[in-house]
């Protein structure tokens, strides 16, 4: 039995306590991490891999995945004979728990630490909380905005928005709306680009995913078979994931705002209808059947474009996406955002109290 699998196992132990630990102190995590470590690292990832014409990080997930699978094809006779589990339960328990622990560790270093950062509603004094009829108030306004948007693209309020850009034109775009969101914001600044079609788009489809950050080389991988006018919000959400936000809420509050701020009309409208769909959603899990009230309000067009959202994601389900959203959702809960994949939907209350400050 090898010491350096005990010393990793104990080491598990520690990290998870020391985390523990941490976590309450979210300041010294945004002062030293969030805004020391992680943006210098963050900087240098993104300058090694962001010029790469390839998802580097897709590549590698991919290898060692295929390396994992050899080894347990090659093992399968010793991992699945429970004699030899008998025999040797210490040596293989041990090699588990210091692989988790590696992996363990270097996400946390790499990226991790950014769960436990000040929350964006505290930075930015936004009052989160919000009723029912704060809610379907601020969606008409949404409804009106989205609207207008709607109406300086396709001149017809029945035709749904086709987003003309190729989708290398939209990474080239992305970072008007970041250097304007960053001269209001400065903690909302973006350097040094690394977006990147993700090489297992089709897999990311059946999973449910529209994208992810991988946190060891700090690409922003995009799945690119998604419906293209809702794929700049998409795009500036996993940047937002890149300069360190890593709730999903606060990551769909800041995609929000860098698509409405960029002055490309197909991004505002990627922003407004994204933000629009979150809250018709929203009512709809306080209330169900009240946000029916408010779709005569919203023009054709743009209900095509959520339909033609909701037929894409319905033609990939499968019991993998199931799999898939249970895994993450615990994932998430495991990091400090307790509600799970609803945290997505919880960014509504950041923009409503956003907008009590800067009316829409």
């Amino acid at each position: 039995m090898k010491k350096s699998k005990i010393i990793w196992s104990i080491f598990l132990v520690v990290q998870i306590i020391i985390l523990n630990i941490v976590s309450f102190f979210p300041e010294a995590i945004e002062k030293y991490y969030s805004n020391g470590f992680y943006l210098w690292l963050s900087k240098i990832s993104r300058t090694l891999f962001g010029g790469l014409p390839f998802s580097f990080g897709d590549i590698a997930y991919t290898v060692l995945i295929c390396f994992l699978i050899y080894r347990l094809y090659k093992r399968r006779a010793q991992l699945f004979s429970w004699a030899s589990w008998k025999m040797d339960w210490k040596s293989k328990t041990l090699s588990v728990l210091s692989f988790i622990s590696i992996f363990y560790f270097l996400f946390n270093c790499l990226w991790g630490l950014n769960y436990h950062r000040v929350p964006l509603y505290a930075k930015m004094k936004l009052d989160k909380d919000y009723t029912l009829e704060e809610l379907q108030a601020f969606t008409k306004q949404m409804i009106a905005k989205t609207n207008e948007i709607h109406s300086q693209i396709v001149k017809n309020d029945n035709l749904k928005v086709d987003n003309p850009y190729e989708i290398e034109k939209i990474y080239a775009l992305t970072q008007d709306g970041y250097d304007e969101l960053g001269k209001k914001y400065s903690y909302f600044q973006y350097q040094i680009p690394s977006i990147k079609k993700s090489l297992v788009s089709l897999p990311l489809t059946y999973m449910g995913f529209g994208g992810y950050l991988n946190p060891f080389t700090n690409e922003a991988q995009v799945n690119y078979k998604i419906p293209k006018y809702n794929f700049p919000t998409t795009v500036c959400h996993e940047m937002a994931h890149q300069i360190g936000y890593a709730s999903e809420s606060e990551a769909n509050f800041i995609g929000y705002l860098a698509s409405i701020n960029n002055q490309n009309i197909y991004f505002k409208y990627s922003g407004y209808s994204y933000a629009l769909k979150y809250c018709l959603g929203n009512i709809e899990k306080i209330e169900e059947g009240k946000s029916k009230e408010l779709l005569p309000l919203i023009h054709p067009g743009i209900l095509k474009n959520f339909q033609e959202s909701k037929d894409f994601w319905d033609s990939y389900q499968t019991p993998i996406d199931t799999f898939f959203h249970y895994f993450y959702d615990h994932f998430l809960k495991i990091n400090q955002q307790k509600d799970g994949l609803e945290s997505y939907s919880k960014f509504v209350g950041l923009m409503i109290g956003y907008y009590k400050n800067h009316p829409l």
